[in-house]
C-alpha cells in the first residue's frame, strides 16, 4: 500500500499520451516552431512530467499577474512563482490565442505542441524584445538527456520506487552546489530524528555543455553517497533550473519535493555569491507579507531549516552553532575561502569535506595554474597587439605545458570572418567570434591569445563573461596613443580614413571606447616587445595562471 504524501493538488500530472505522440508529429509538420533554450526545456520537461502539478501548461499574462499579487491559481491554490513560455523568436511574437506551435529542442527534435492561449511581450525593443506565451501543452517526449541515465526519475518514477521499497516519509535535499560534511552531518541527522529516508536530489537544470561544474558535481554526489545507508538513501537528479535564493523559490521547490513524493525539504545550508552559507531560517521566517512556514504548511511539506553550523574542533564534529559548547573551539570556513583554496590549489581543511568529493571538484576544477585562460589584447589598429601577441604565444609555447592558440584579428578574418566587412555590426560579429572560439579553448584547459581592435565596451565585456564561465579571462588595453599609432601607419590606413575613404575607422570615424578595468594597460610607444611580454608574464603569475 501505497502511503506517501499525495502530490500537490491531488493527482499528479502527466502531459505525455504515448497514442497521440504520432498524431502531434505528423500535426507539427505543418506547424510553426519554436526552438527552446535549455532553461526553457526544462521548464517544459518540469510540466511535462507533473512536477509542476498541479499546472497543465504555461501561464497566461492574467495568471502570471494573479501569482504575482496574490499567489494564487484561477481555483485559488496557492502558487508561488509564474511559470509562462520566453521567446526571442520573432514568430514567437506573431502568434495569436488559438494558435498551434510545436515546441522543439535546440536541434529541431520535437517535445511538444502548445495550444496558445496568451502572447504578449516585455515592452523591449528589437532584437531584444522577449515575447511571453501561456496555454495547454501537449506533450510528444521528454529533452535527451544522454548522461547520467540512471540517476534520472520523473515524479511518478520516484514516487514507484519510494513505494516498492516501503518508504512513507522522505526528506528532500535539493542543491546546485556540493556536498560537504557539515551538509552531510545535517542531512543525516535530519532524517534519522524524522524517521525518514533521504532523497539526495541535486539540481541539474541547463546547458550541461555550458556548465563546466555539472559533471564535476553529479560526480561528487555519487561519492559522497557511499557515505549514507543504501537501504534508506536515494540519489536522483532534478532537471530544474537554478533560481534566486528567495522565500517564493524556495516554497515552489517544496511544491516540487511534494509532487516527487517528499513530505520534508531542508531548507538552506548552499553557498551563495557572497561566501556565506545560507542558513535556512533566513529563508523559513516571514518576509513582508510572505508567511514562510505558514504557506509551507498549506502545500503540505514540512520544512527543516539549516542552521549556521560550526565544526566543534575538541568534539570533532559538526554542530549547530547554538549547540555547541561554551568555550569550545569552534572552527567556521566559508564559501568563498574554499573556492579560493581550490583555485590556488591550496589544502582544504580535513574536517571541511571528504577526500572523495575534493578529488571529483579539483578533477573538474583544477587549480589555476592548470585552468585554461583567455589573454585578451584590445587596443587602436598599429598599437602593437598583435606583435604583442605573437610574442607571447611564442613565449609560452617556449614554457609548455599547456596548448597555446593565437587569434589575431587578421587571421580570423581571414579563415572564420571572410565574409564579413568593416561596418560595426559586422566587427561586433567578427569579435564575438572570436570571443566564442577562445571559450571554447579555455573551457578545454588550454590558452587562447586573442588580438582583435575589439573597440566596444560591451562586445568585450560579453566575451569577458563567457570566458570567465569556464575559465581564465585577463584584458590588456594595449594603450599606445593615437599619434604613435599613425606614425607606424605602414599601409596608409589612418591617412585614408581621415580622407573619408575608409568609413567607420575606429579612433577616426568611429570611437574606441577604452576599458574600464583591465588586468593591464600597456603603452608600447617607448617600451620594448621584450619588456612588454614580461609585464605580461609577470600579470599572469601573479593572477596563478602560471608557475
Amino acid at each position: 500500500m501505497n502511503h506517501l504524501i499525495a502530490p500537490y493538488g491531488g493527482t499528479l500530472v502527466n502531459l505525455i499520451d504515448p497514442t497521440k505522440g504520432e498524431a502531434l508529429k505528423q500535426e507539427a509538420l505543418s506547424l510553426p516552431s519554436l526552438d527552446l533554450g535549455w532553461r526553457q526545456q526544462c521548464e517544459l520537461e518540469m510540466l511535462m512530467t507533473g512536477t509542476y502539478s498541479p499546472l497543465t501548461g504555461f501561464m497566461t499574462r492574467a495568471q502570471c499577474a494573479r501569482i504575482e499579487s496574490d499567489r494564487q491559481l484561477d481555483d485559488g491554490t496557492f502558487w508561488p512563482l509564474p511559470v509562462a513560455l520566453s521567446s526571442r523568436q520573432k514568430i514567437a511574437g506573431d502568434l495569436k490565442p488559438d494558435d498551434r506551435v510545436a515546441l522543439r529542442d535546440g536541434e529541431g527534435f520535437m517535445l511538444a505542441v502548445l495550444t496558445v492561449s496568451d502572447v504578449w511581450d516585455d515592452s523591449g525593443t528589437e532584437p531584444n524584445k522577449i515575447w511571453h506565451l501561456g496555454g495547454a501543452v501537449e506533450g510528444v517526449a521528454l529533452p535527451s538527456h544522454p548522461d547520467f541515465v540512471s540517476l534520472r526519475a520523473t515524479p511518478a518514477e520516484l514516487r514507484a520506487l519510494f513505494a516498492r521499497r516501503g518508504w512513507r516519509r522522505v526528506v528532500a535535499w535539493q542543491a546546485h552546489h556540493p556536498m560537504h560534511r557539515a551538509q552531510f552531518e545535517f542531512c543525516l541527522k535530519s532524517a534519522i530524528e524524522n524517521e525518514a529516508n533521504l532523497l539526495l536530489h541535486p539540481q541539474v537544470g541547463g546547458d550541461i555543455t555550458d556548465a563546466p561544474g555539472y559533471f564535476g558535481l553529479v560526480r561528487s554526489f555519487l561519492a559522497i553517497r557511499e557515505r549514507f545507508p543504501a537501504a534508506t538513501t536515494q540519489l536522483s537528479l532534478l532537471p530544474a533550473p537554478p533560481r534566486e535564493a528567495s522565500a517564493r523559490a524556495l516554497l515552489l521547490r517544496a511544491i516540487v519535493a511534494r509532487n516527487y513524493g517528499c513530505s520534508l525539504l531542508i531548507a538552506g545550508g548552499e553557498h551563495q555569491a557572497d561566501g556565506n552559507c545560507r542558513r535556512g531560517e533566513d529563508l523559513s521566517q516571514p518576509h513582508a507579507d510572505l508567511p514562510v512556514a505558514e504557506l509551507a504548511d498549506k502545500i503540505g511539506v514540512q520544512l527543516i531549516a539549516y542552521p549556521r553550523m560550526v565544526y566543534v574542533e575538541d568534539r570533532a564534529e559538526h554542530l549547530p552553532e547554538f549547540d555547541a559548547p561554551s568555550g569550545a573551539r569552534l572552527l567556521t570556513l566559508s564559501g568563498a575561502e574554499f573556492q579560493r583554496r581550490m583555485r590556488a590549489g591550496l589544502k582544504i581543511p580535513d574536517w571541511y569535506s571528504f577526500p572523495e568529493v575534493l578529488s571529483e571538484l579539483h578533477r573538474q576544477s583544477p587549480p589555476r595554474e592548470r585552468q585554461g585562460f583567455t589573454v585578451f589584447f584590445t587596443g587602436l589598429s598599429g598599437s602593437g597587439k598583435s606583435t604583442l601577441a605573437r610574442a607571447l604565444t611564442a613565449r609560452l609555447m617556449e614554457m609548455g605545458g599547456r596548448s597555446v592558440t593565437l587569434l589575431d584579428g587578421d587571421i580570423v578574418r581571414r579563415n572564420l570572418s571572410s565574409e564579413l566587412g568593416f561596418s560595426k555590426a559586422h566587427r561586433d560579429i567578427n569579435v564575438r567570434r572570436i570571443g566564442f572560439v577562445a571559450s571554447e579553448i579555455t573551457k578545454n584547459r588550454g590558452i587562447a591569445i586573442c588580438a582583435p581592435i575589439g573597440p566596444y565596451r560591451q562586445t568585450r565585456r560579453d566575451v569577458r563573461a563567457m570566458i570567465e564561465a569556464v575559465g581564465g579571462f585577463v584584458e590588456i588595453h594595449v594603450a599606445t596613443p593615437i599619434e604613435t599609432c599613425e606614425s607606424r601607419d605602414r599601409k596608409g590606413l589612418y591617412a585614408k580614413a581621415r580622407a573619408g575613404l575608409i568609413p567607420e575607422f575606429t579612433g577616426v570615424s568611429d570611437p574606441y571606447e577604452v576599458p574600464e578595468k583591465p588586468e593591464l594597460a600597456i603603452d608600447t610607444t617607448s617600451l620594448g616587445i621584450d619588456e612588454a611580454v614580461q609585464q605580461i608574464l609577470l600579470k599572469l603569475e601573479h593572477e596563478g595562471y602560471l608557475r
